[in-house]
């Protein structure tokens, strides 16, 4: 398959008229979807912008990559705009961008498809290339570029000296789509290395797998190996060689002085851990470390509270005995799904939170400590709370294992992560949670229920405001993540209040952008109008990331309207005395809430009207 194969005319912009990045990402959008390319091009748009936000496809060089894999995408595309005089783009060198090449991908692209739309950043890289496109002058110019550089001999990979007696240097590159800065990577630093003389080559964790792997002789007679990449790549074969580990970014930005920094063997000697590292130790503050750290835990712990929160709240639906044996409301059915969900999914929360905390922290050695601290955090009476710290004290005891153990001989290295990583891990974490965290963490917990449930409804109305109006900060990110993982915790300890302010507040933002888009239709785009219509889904479903793409477009007016209307709906769920045992589903558990659940629709209904009627009165009309 070719790139021309992908890059039609339909889907070529030669002049965009984008003033700015998120116009640009607009546009480009529009013309896949109006090509046909598109299931759904809100969401298509949805996951650019989720893309954008884990680091920008402004490359640098003049060029930007916006790239997505997902469902939305119809049929695998590349659209093309081009800008001469440039736009700001947010570059990795800060630099505007003139060619923008917007990648659409299927969930279920093939090998060929991927490798296709890989190849296009490695095209990219050639300054002759990229002077082509910007002097072309029809579609059909920009067609007969690639044709002519795909028609060109490609050069066979190979690990070949570039002279005699040179250093030789390999390298992996990965990034989380796999689409773009991989390959971008891989080739800028090749570039550079036949540049400067040095034996090289260079690993590809792309989509379609891992390309030109290193093999053991390769690695074995490295001077240094090059680690670019934003995802877990299997490093413990790298152990005993310098290792300089970088964001993929620097791997497009920094080739000439990641590559002097290998020749002088300038990094650290990588030990080993029994598993896959991430690549960002050269990266990174200690807060940035320990936010990674808790996500990984909580994404690992998220389907857990969904899935088994769902089946929970469906059990309620036969009453609310209905699992007790000796009610007569039981029902044998309820009770299954209240053992799977509550007996097993929920029973596993606490644990897989605490073990892949550890695991982030300490790689793989750190899951089974983790896993143990966490069980004992559940049955000690420490929960979720109990749950986080034993994740971090479990990942942080097999790092000191790892130094204790470093200086044993090297013929023990096998046993280290079978016997004893766990053994040690697990007993110093157990022995922690039962002797010291357990106590103070099980009072604290009871304290906090007391105070929560002695709060006079003033108290609570203000914890409310605080805990709605937290969902829409940042709409899935650090904020909204901890006021929902304060919720769940509270649902752990057996206080129901607090989530149901939760829940209430992550819903408003896009059911309050879903009704502005539909009763003030000339404060937005047609496209945007189109797009509100998908949030009166996710709204309903709670899903609050479905106000992303209006609030990156217009931060400013977005992010306030929605943090207004959602903490109103939080005060209005406590004056409401409204309590949700469900962790998650939004509208389809409001039947199971504790008080009335016409009340709690009417708070979220209130708070997406307040959110609503603020986005009218704060974004201007727009001229026809």
């Amino acid at each position: 398959m070719r790139i021309t194969d992908l890059l039609k005319k339909d889907t070529i912009i030669m002049d965009l008229s984008a003033a700015d990045k998120a116009s640009v990402i607009d546009e480009l959008v529009a013309k896949l979807d109006q090509a046909g390319r598109l299931n759904d091009r809100s969401a298509y748009k949805e996951a650019i912008l989720v893309r954008e936000a884990q680091s920008t496809t402004g490359v640098g060089e003049g060029i930007a990559i916006p790239h997505a894999k997902t469902a939305a995408v119809k049929t695998p595309a590349v659209a093309f705009g081009r800008a001469k005089n440039g736009i700001d783009y947010e570059s990795l060198d800060g630099q505007p961008a003139n060619l923008f090449f917007m990648i659409a991908a299927p969930d279920g692209a093939n090998e060929a498809h991927l490798e296709t739309l890989s190849s296009l950043s490695g095209f990219l890289m050639d300054p002759a290339f990229r002077e082509v496109l910007l002097n072309a002058r029809t579609e059909s110019d920009i067609i007969q570029a690639f044709e002519s550089r795909e028609d060109a001999p490609a050069e066979e990979e190979t690990a070949a000296p570039a002279q005699a007696g040179a250093p030789s240097v390999l390298a992996v590159t990965a990034c989380p789509t796999g689409i773009a800065h991989t390959y971008m990577a891989a080739d800028s630093l090749k570039a550079k290395a036949k540049e400067k003389g040095i034996n090289f080559k260079v690993e590809t964790n792309g989509s379609s797998g891992v390309k030109n792997a290193l093999t053991a002789d390769e690695i074995a007679n490295a001077t240094a190996i090059i680690v670019a990449a934003d995802k877990q790549v299997e490093m413990e074969r790298f152990k005993g060689k310098h290792v300089i580990q970088v964001p993929v970014a620097q791997g497009i930005r920094n080739p000439d002085g990641l590559l002097d920094r290998a020749v002088k063997q300038d990094a650290p000697v990588f030990q080993g851990s029994g598993g896959s590292a991430p690549s960002s130790s050269d990266s990174g503050s200690a807060g940035n470390a320990f936010y990674k750290h808790l996500m990984s835990g909580v994404s690992a712990m998220l389907p857990l509270v969904v899935g088994g929160g769902i089946l929970i709240a469906i059990s309620f639906f036969f009453g609310i005995n209905a699992v007790n044996p000796d009610d007569p409301s039981f029902n044998p059915f309820a009770k299954a799904l209240m053992d799977i969900g509550g007996g097993s999914a929920f029973a596993l929360m606490i644990p897989i939170l605490a073990g892949f905390i550890a695991m982030s922290i300490a790689d793989r050695p750190g899951l089974a400590p983790g896993l143990v601290g966490g069980m004992l955090a559940a049955s000690g009476g420490s929960g979720f709370l109990g749950g986080l710290i034993a994740g971090f004290l479990a990942g942080y005891a097999v790092v000191g294992l790892k130094k204790l153990f470093a200086g044993l001989p090297q013929a023990l290295d096998g046993i280290k992560p079978v016997l004893l990583y766990p053994l040690f891990g697990i007993f110093i974490t157990g022995m922690a949670m039962i002797y010291v965290v357990n106590g103070p963490v099980s009072a604290l917990n009871q304290w906090l229920v007391d105070v929560l449930g002695g709060m006079g409804t003033s108290n609570l109305v203000l914890l409310g405001i605080i805990l709605g109006g937290m969902m829409a900060v940042d709409m899935g990110g650090p904020v909204n993540k901890a006021a929902f993982t304060f919720g769940i915790a509270m649902i752990d300890a057996g206080n129901f209040a607090p989530h149901a302010a939760v829940m209430a507040g992550g819903m408003v933002p896009p059911l309050g952008i879903a009704l502005a888009t539909t009763f003030f239709k000339n404060r937005f785009t047609a496209q945007e109008r189109d797009a509100g219509k998908t949030n009166y889904i996710m709204g309903a479903s709670f899903i609050t990331e479905g106000a992303i793409p209006f609030a990156a477009k217009d931060p400013a007016r977005v992010i306030p309207a929605a943090i207004a209307g959602s903490a109103v709906a939080g005060a209005l769920t406590m004056i409401f005395g409204v309590k949700l045992p469900a962790p998650h589903g939004g509208i389809f558990v409001f039947p199971v809430v504790q008080g009335n659940p016409l009340l709690y629709l009417l708070a979220v209904l209130i708070g997406a009207a307040v959110t609503a009627v603020l986005l009218a009165i704060l974004k201007k009309p727009l001229k026809s």
